[in-house]
């Protein structure tokens, strides 16, 4: 393939015998010339040697100047991925490879990058911290590399990696790799790649071949029950248990370790040095359960792990993928298990749709089949320990004087006992969790949709409210920026539930006594020169419904819109219904996603001066009966 003796040899001692698909597809075209490239590929397929490999090989190593750059989006996979590339380059003298990432000193690693760095591993927002220090000089980089390009677009990197590109020369090479092929990924490959080839291992998005993938369905009040469950049932699992908000994830694993079970957590609140070190002990399998953050654990590559588990559904099928994908790595079996409440199912439907594989439902285990599977582990432990004579023959008398009045079918018994007395006590007066039907009628689950409502919104879990806010994908607002918009702007650790995104618009969920408070923080502020407009998603379905034949639909076209788009009425746009029902109810409320101010006429007029509604003839009658008498303008 054309791969150095420098590099072959040190991949060699690092258990490397063939190349994996991806890696033959993509090293020898890398190695040209003027070479863009997009490869989809799952995490696990070994994309970092596919793009290190020839990466390296290009590398003058007689010159000290900054020549290649690969982005990532997270610490971690920053640091994971330039460790591998100084693996691969042991035996290449004179090359340093400089990791540059936020949460720690910046100061080393402007010490670093003064020293020469042929090859920056950045984070988007530390490197660009460091290029306007005029410490990071990018301009005689030749390759350039976005590894896992469709998480930082997730979380909101579009901007940075545009500045990024404006600081690059326009002879290089561009390297994207994507677990996913999003519309997204497109744009930045028409903006920034030049006569690209598209390489494609496996289909496009699908999940990793070896993964099987399982969901159990349960009650929403379950979830933590049926995860005991499914961890105690496979004694031996090494897994990760992705959860959706930084605040469950540190509550489900406390529950865990609390419950006497081997597991860490791994979210954006802990500090890097915190981070390091649990991922440190995870690696080394000295933790057996980790509890994550979709972004926190993104790019990790750990070996051995049995099961992915995810506790409940992420909102985007490319999030699950990513998950997957964690598992299942390297030609090994893995296990991706989802444990859902019944308003879930579509999601699963969603994702075999895309991925082109079926989930099975599990039924979760009962408690006799889990002391089963927890006594044949405990029997096998025993029968396989090592016993070192040497070691033990000084106290062999003692202890045979103390257990030579006890049978040894009741030393074996009370072996057994010490080992497995915590799930026989457990499970003896085990829980029961109830199976929800299902069409989402279970016990504690609210139906998939309200009676009365179009377009299948969904209403918000039970015990959280469900709030509008007028931003969509096209602002940039994926569920990253979501929830540094929230921490921005409310005070406090703020809870958020599911985040449902849409191109002009998006909802969000937050515990119902947190909604005034959280409506109130952030209506009214200000997002990439757009005015916020955020509250109750049920107040915004009901104004956009008065009159209008779209019904929720429409609410949603016309919520968040100002006034100069008005004059369409009700009857063509749902946030306009509002509007003809003000001297009712809704004097001093938002309603249809706008602020009416206080309602009297002179803040009426005001709003209309305000916003330059352009109103041709005579000044206005604000009046109801001068309202009443206004007759809609033509397009």
């Amino acid at each position: 393939m054309g791969v150095s003796e420098e590099i072959r040899r040190a991949i060699t001692e690092l258990g490397f015998e063939s190349p994996m698909p991806v890696q033959e597809e993509v090293i020898p075209y890398l190695l040209g010339n003027r070479n863009d490239v997009i490869a989809l590929a799952q995490t696990g397929t070994g994309k970092t040697a596919a793009f290190g490999i020839p990466v390296l090989q290009r590398i003058d190593t007689r010159c000290r100047d900054t020549q290649a750059l690969v982005l990532s989006p997270t610490r971690e996979l920053c640091l994971q991925i330039a460790d591998d590339l100084k693996d691969f380059s042991k035996y290449m003298g004179g090359i340093n490879i400089v990791p540059v990432y936020g949460g720690t000193s910046i100061e080393n690693q402007i010490r670093a990058l003064r020293h020469g760095a042929q090859i920056i591993v950045a984070t988007p927002g530390r490197l660009i911290d460091l290029k306007n220090r005029g410490v990071a000089k990018l301009g005689g980089v030749g390759n350039v590399v976005l590894d896992e390009a469709d998480e930082m677009l997730n979380m909101g990197f579009s901007e940075s990696i545009n500045e990024i590109f404006e600081s690059l020369p326009e002879d290089r090479n561009t390297l994207l790799f994507s677990a996913t092929m999003s519309r997204e990924i497109e744009k930045i490959a028409k903006s920034y790649l030049r006569n690209y080839k598209e390489i494609v291992v496996g289909s496009r998005n699908e999940g990793a071949e070896n993964v099987n993938h399982i969901y159990y369905m349960v009650n929403a009040k379950d979830k933590y029950l049926a995860l005991k469950r499914v961890v105690d049932y496979y004694p031996r699992i090494f897994a990760i248990i992705f959860c959706r908000t930084k605040r469950e994830t540190q509550e489900v694993a406390d529950k865990l370790i609390r419950d006497g079970y081997n597991a860490e957590s791994l979210h954006g609140d802990l500090s890097q040095q915190q981070r390091d070190l649990t991922m440190q002990k995870f690696r080394q399998h000295l933790t057996q359960l980790l509890v994550a953050t979709d972004v926190a654990a993104r790019g990790l590559d750990v070996d051995d792990l049995t099961h992915v588990i995810n506790f409940g559904m992420p909102d985007d099928i490319e999030s699950y993928t990513h998950r997957s994908g964690r598992t299942g790595r390297a030609g090994k079996k893995g296990t991706s298990i989802a444990i859902i409440h019944s308003r879930e199912k579509s999601k699963i439907r969603a994702v075999e749709k895309e991925i082109g594989k079926q989930f099975v439902q599990g039924q979760l285990p009962t408690p006799q089949e889990i002391c089963t599977k927890q006594l044949y582990k405990v029997m096998d432990e025993i029968e396989k320990t090592d016993v070192n004579e040497d070691d033990i023959a000084p106290f062999m008398d003692e202890i045979n004087r103390h257990f030579e009045f006890i049978d040894k079918e009741d030393i074996i018994k009370k072996m057994v006992s010490r080992e497995f007395g915590r799930f026989l006590a457990y499970y003896a007066d085990a829980p029961e969790i109830e199976q929800p039907s299902g069409k989402g009628g279970g016990k504690g689950d609210k139906p998939d949709r309200k009676r009365g409502e179009r377009g299948g919104r969904r209403g918000a879990e039970q015990g959280y409210r469900r709030l509008f806010i007028n931003l969509g994908k096209t602002d940039g607002f994926y569920p990253g920026e979501v929830m540094q918009f929230v921490n921005r702007y409310v005070d406090g650790r703020q809870e958020v539930g599911h985040i449902d995104l849409h191109d002009k618009y998006s909802y969000i969920e937050v515990p119902e006594r947190d909604a005034e408070r959280v409506m109130r923080s952030l209506d009214g502020t200000r997002y990439r020169g757009r005015d916020v407009r955020c509250n109750d998603a049920d107040d915004t379905s009901a104004a956009s419904r008065g009159g209008s034949r779209g019904g929720a639909r429409g609410g949603q076209r016309g919520a968040g819109r100002s006034f100069d788009r008005f004059d369409r009425g009700p009857a063509r746009s749902g946030g306009g219904g509002a509007f003809s029902r003000f001297d009712k109810k809704q004097k001093g409320r938002k309603a249809g996603g706008d602020d009416f101010g206080g309602g009297d006429t002179g803040d009426w007029r005001q709003f209309f001066q305000n916003d330059s509604v352009k109103l041709k003839g005579e000044e206005p009658d604000f009046s109801e009966e001068g309202w009443a008498r206004r007759k809609p303008r033509k397009k």
